[in-house]
């Protein structure tokens, strides 16, 4: 099989800018960068099925964040003879249903694979289940699927490095737009720092948030929410911008995603974006489906104005791939 991959979940920001020269509203899930455990690649098998809550109930001594045990000669077992990615991070879900700083595992240079579908049919209520719990299905095949390999940019050597001395890594934002957003990562979580075009040049693009936006703050406990308003300034597609964004998140719902890559336990995180360009008001809702070290394995962004608490017609649909 190919060499294992790290996993990085992409949620997406809209990029809007002044009505003359502002990138499209094309990124429309809220921007979050946050790498997967690789052992779920690396393993590669599902060759031992038991069922796990915690590590104690594996003979391996390690359980899978979709409640599987890992077999002993897996490289994310985590014990003494592992040569794994999961053995250098020394991340392992606990599923305690919170997320912390040393759950968000992430590097520049990471790569994961996402199956994207553009205004496609969803529902992204999914099934209620005994005692509030959720379960969402994001397996199946969707209209106009395309696999897309997305990798964390590191800083050095960029063009914008100097603009954002703060960043930990950039990533692309959209499957229809190149323009990156550009993170920062910390004991406070992830924020968004800025957005700015892969080239440099007349029409760059190259956008700051201030304050940066609390994307994923850590830690994040079931029924977390926040709060923030950031002005954006710089220049988009070479033109001055000026404008701002709101965003309103909260873990609104728990409960298990099953994507094209397997099923895992997550939090359902709501992020309400409204952005302002002078008299122009626009808004979008997104949900990202969290689990516990591998990061975000799906993302939903509505359409534009978007009224409904849950909604069958998105703008995209990110699943995490083979």
């Amino acid at each position: 099989m190919a060499a294992p991959r790290s996993h990085v979940a992409l949620q997406n920001p809209g990029t809007g800018s002044r009505a003359v020269a502002a990138p499209a509203l094309a990124a429309p899930v809220l921007a979050v960068a946050l790498a997967a455990a690789l052992g779920l690649v690396a393993g590669c098998s599902r060759s031992n099925p038991a069922t796990c809550d915690d590590h104690t109930d594996c003979p391996s001594g390690f359980c899978r964040a979709d409640h599987t045990c890992a077999p002993d000669d897996e490289p994310d077992a985590g014990g003494t003879d592992a040569t794994g990615p999961d053995a250098a991070t020394g991340c392992a879900p606990d599923h305690d249903g919170t997320l912390t700083r040393d759950e968000l595992v992430m590097a520049a240079g990471q790569t994961a694979r996402f199956r994207v579908a553009t205004d496609v049919a969803v529902d992204t209520a999914g099934v209620l289940g005994a005692g509030g719990a959720r379960t969402w299905t994001f397996a199946a095949a969707a209209t106009g699927d395309r696999d897309l390999d997305l990798t964390l940019v590191a800083p050095a050597g960029q063009w914008w490095a100097a603009s954002f001395p703060a960043a930990s890594y950039a990533a692309r934002l959209s499957a229809e737009s190149p323009l990156l957003g550009v993170m920062r990562l910390d004991d406070a979580g992830v924020a968004l720092l800025g957005v700015v075009s892969p080239e440099a040049g007349l029409s760059r693009t190259e956008l700051t948030y201030d304050p940066p936006v609390p994307i994923i703050p850590t830690p994040l406990p079931p029924g977390a929410s926040w709060n923030v308003t950031a002005t954006v300034s710089g220049l988009a597609s070479g033109v001055a911008a000026f404008y701002s964004e709101r965003y309103q998140g909260r873990v609104d719902a728990i409960g298990d995603a099953a994507t094209p890559f397997g099923t895992f336990p997550v939090r359902r995180l709501a992020v309400d974006l409204t952005r302002t360009v002078g008299a122009l008001v626009t808004t979008r809702r997104s949900f990202a489906f969290v689990a516990e070290c591998y990061g975000t394995v799906a993302t939903i962004a509505s359409q534009d104005y978007e009224q409904g608490s849950e909604f069958t017609d998105a703008a995209e649909l990110w699943r995490l791939a083979p």
